[in-house]
């Protein structure tokens, strides 16, 4: 998550590829402006519409007295901010670069921390006037907010005017608001050189483009990443080796300053696939929405019966949901080869908090060696907002997601039938609101309960 400003004019930039930039900014600006413009007519009201997010609750509790933040000198509201939200410490992950609306503040020796659950980030920088957070709405994604870090009667959390969603709201976060995750290369004093380019790192991302711009505390054997790493003036291309398996940074910044002294690389895996997910989740949810208003609109117009659906848009909803399902079945996933580790103790804390099967299983396990999760199927599967789709979405979701399971789709034949089996079956315990139809077996079961019974 990463509240950047617009680029300023500090870019290492080629003169030959001066071109190339101004086009890459023009084409921004455009999707820019259309998705802005999207997001403020019905059916989706995204500014007109009260938020519902977790942090839009805790101002109602704020505000009605049953929760009462409480302030320290040493980093303000953030302790008391992150156990209201139920935000866990060991979840901390630190970046350097300037790529925050308070930019001034960051730099290599005072990195920002940002710390997470499954849908509320908070970001801090020491001696810093605002905390910045960003919280998932079931209906209507990404919501930004600030908090002043001065002491005072009524806290109160400020819903940003629009600033932030220049970054996120764009075709980075695919046109909704939604969170990002930018790697960069970086100067030693935390300045990106937006002229070499950027990255959005999802769990899609080459290991060998993620985290430019971040400390990254853990151990990943001969994977190099661009964390730990900046360049000098002298040195046009990043040594991914002094950022290697790193498991200590505080020889680089004072530590003591932060709540933990870790830049964890587990919770930095986790963060690439949640931030993207949500994304996915809103533009499904959006989609639809749009498509179905649009087609409603046109019933009308044409004189088509209220119930008719056009084949334009079911093709827009069910790109939306298939997109969706690609990310939450890790089919684009980045292969590892190497054994991750954290430093942190975020990894146990993480899995702890799945819903398990009846054989124990659960979709929080994680894998790290050949890929983050030992079963390909997303734990926000259980998030509000994923159960909080349209219904038209979540239903083809859901008949889909039950075809992949229970037959081979050519389309996702990398998943084994084991993880097929296995994701079909801790799904059927853990999510109670399926269609009953997922009660039935698949043609594989079937077979092999015929050749059982034919034995006796």
């Amino acid at each position: 998550m990463s509240h950047l400003p617009l680029p300023v004019p500090l870019f290492k930039i080629n003169p030959a590829h001066t071109g190339i930039v101004i086009w890459m900014l023009a084409f921004s600006l455009i999707g820019f402006s259309a998705a802005q413009d999207a997001i403020n007519f019905k059916p989706i009201l995204y500014w007109k519409t009260a938020p519902n997010d977790p942090i839009a609750k805790l101002q109602k509790k704020i505000s009605n007295g049953t929760v009462q933040l409480r302030f320290n000198g040493s980093n303000g509201y953030l302790e008391s901010v992150l156990k209201a939200l139920k935000v866990p410490i060991n979840s901390q992950v630190l970046v350097f670069s300037k790529t925050s609306s308070q930019l001034r503040m960051i730099s290599p020796q005072t990195p920002r921390a940002i710390y997470f659950n499954d849908d509320v980030y908070v970001g801090w920088i020491p001696g810093a006037e605002l905390l910045e957070l960003s919280s998932v709405d079931p209906k209507q994604g990404a919501m930004f907010y600030t908090l002043k870090q001065v002491q005072a009667e009524t806290t109160v959390f400020q819903r940003d005017n629009g600033n932030c969603l220049v970054c996120h709201n764009s075709p980075r976060t695919h046109g909704v608001p939604g969170h990002l995750l930018r790697s960069v290369y970086s100067s030693n004093h935390g300045q990106p050189y937006y002229g070499m380019g950027t990255f959005t790192t999802t769990q899609a991302s080459p290991f060998s483009e993620r985290w430019g711009g971040w400390y990254v505390t853990g151990s990943h054997g001969s994977l190099r990443h661009m964390g730990n790493s900046t360049l000098t003036k002298n040195n046009d291309e990043l040594v991914l080796d002094q950022g290697a398996n790193q498991v200590d940074v505080s020889s680089r910044f004072r530590v003591s300053q932060y709540l933990s002294k870790h830049s964890d690389l587990v919770a930095l895996m986790i963060l690439g696939h949640q931030t993207e997910m949500h994304n996915y989740i809103t533009l499904a949810n959006y989609q639809t929405r749009q498509a179905l208003h649009q087609n409603e609109f046109m019933n009308r117009a044409l004189e088509r019966a209220p119930d008719f659906v056009s084949e334009s848009t079911d093709r827009r909803i069910n790109q939306a949901v298939e997109k969706l399902l690609q990310h939450m079945l890790f089919v684009d996933e980045f292969p590892l080869t190497e054994k991750l580790s954290g430093t942190s103790g975020f990894a146990n804390s993480f899995q702890v908090k799945g819903r398990q099967d009846r054989l124990g299983r659960s979709l929080r396990e994680l894998d790290l060696k050949n890929r983050l999760f030992k079963y390909p199927c997303s734990y926000l599967i259980h998030s509000d907002a994923f159960s909080q789709l349209p219904s038209t979405a979540r239903n083809r979701l859901y008949r889909r997601l039950w075809t992949i399971l229970i037959n081979k789709d050519p389309h996702y034949a990398e998943i084994s039938r084991e993880d097929r089996k296995a994701v079909l079956d801790i799904l059927r315990d853990t999510k109670p609101d399926l269609p009953a139809y997922w009660k039935q077996d698949s043609p594989e079961s079937q077979n092999a309960r015929s050749r059982s019974l034919n034995r006796q």
